[in-house]
């Protein structure tokens, strides 16, 4: 698992149907499906108004794609074990990110 570093002036930006926002956490899980590889992404996302939003995508190259993001059970597993280190995002997730907290 991955993250890249979302606080300061120089945080990265997601474009949304929404708005432009600022990413404030990001989750990057890596996967595999026989040959191919790739990674599914979770972001919370700060609007600039306000607001919080949670991204879900997924990378073939280390650019961020729409589309859908089917997780495993071992995936879920390592995702709700990352977001313990991620406080916020896993507050966003609400029941999903109480489960992390329950995990251990």
């Amino acid at each position: 698992m991955t993250t890249k570093p979302a606080n300061g002036p120089k945080a990265a930006k997601a474009a949304t149907p929404w708005g432009d926002t600022r990413v404030l956490e990001e989750l990057r899980l890596p996967q595999r499906a026989g040959e191919r590889r790739f990674e599914t992404i979770v972001q919370l996302l700060d609007d600039g108004k306000g607001g919080e939003l949670v991204r879900f995508a997924y990378s073939t190259g280390g650019t961020a794609r729409r589309g859908p993001v089917t997780l495993r059970g071992r995936d879920l597993e390592r995702l709700r074990s990352e977001l313990e280190s991620r406080p916020r995002l896993a507050a966003a997730l609400g029941p999903l990110g109480l489960l992390a907290a329950q995990h251990n």
